[in-house]
């Protein structure tokens, strides 16, 4: 990681605001394009009504068309978990399936999930399949997938610790992330601390606007007049 990791109080400030909220105030800071930095339709919320998933990357990379080229024993990953636990918590872990199309098998089912609810682990984000849908969700762990699959196929970690990139999204080890039901995206470390006070100013000025969108009183003039007060 280039930056020490938030406070928990502040990481719990991010669980409590809306990915949505979020992407708005890392824009005011101008540190990335606007139209970076966050997954594409490719990527769904698997259960959506979990509340907000906040943590730092654990990265990986699979493929479950073919069978390994050595090994092949698909819980015996130790050197994976190893480095799993190198990330500070929480941790998401994030695979890439590099499958074309990717998906076939299922890596993350229920008995990897409770592995990596053991490592500290808050959610799964990948662009490739997901399986054992109910007991997973009973086991408290969020799901971002690209697709379902019933059968894990020949899914195997092949390398794990480097670049990802899932559904348009870059993600590097120890990247901050949040997901939520609208989807995913990394938090640049370098404004980590600032962006909950900047999403908090948002969610008031938002609450203006909507109470007077609200109000009996309401007329185009008077809120583009309310719109130019808030910029200022």
């Amino acid at each position: 990681m280039n930056v020490e990791p938030l406070p928990p109080a502040q990481l719990e400030q991010l669980r409590l605001l809306s990915t949505c909220v979020v992407a708005t105030a890392i824009e005011t800071f101008g540190v990335r394009l606007d139209n970076k930095g966050f997954s594409d339709s490719r990527l769904h919320c698997i259960f959506k009504d979990l509340p907000c998933m906040v943590g730092y990357a654990a990265t990986a990379r699979i493929r479950s068309s073919d069978p390994p080229m050595e090994g092949g024993d698909y819980y015996d990953r130790g050197d994976w978990w190893a480095a799993v636990l190198k990330i500070p918590p929480p941790r998401i872990v994030v695979i890439e399936d590099l499958d074309a199309p990717p998906g076939l098998g299922g890596f993350i089912g229920e008995v990897h999930a409770n592995i990596l609810l053991a490592l500290g682990c808050a959610g799964v984000v990948t662009n490739g399949a997901v399986r054992d849908l109910p007991e997973v969700r009973k086991a408290g762990l969020q799901l971002f997938a690209g697709n379902i699959s019933m059968s894990h196929a020949y899914a195997h970690v092949f390398d794990f610790g480097g670049t990802v990139e899932i559904a348009g999204l870059t993600v590097c080890p120890g990247d901050l992330i949040q997901g939520d039901l609208h989807g995913v995206q990394t938090i640049p470390g370098e404004i980590a601390n600032r962006v909950p006070a900047k999403a908090h100013e948002i969610v008031e000025k938002r609450r203006k606007l909507i109470g007077l969108c609200r109000s009996s009183d309401f007329s185009i003039k008077e809120f583009s007049q309310k719109v130019k007060e808030l910029r200022s």
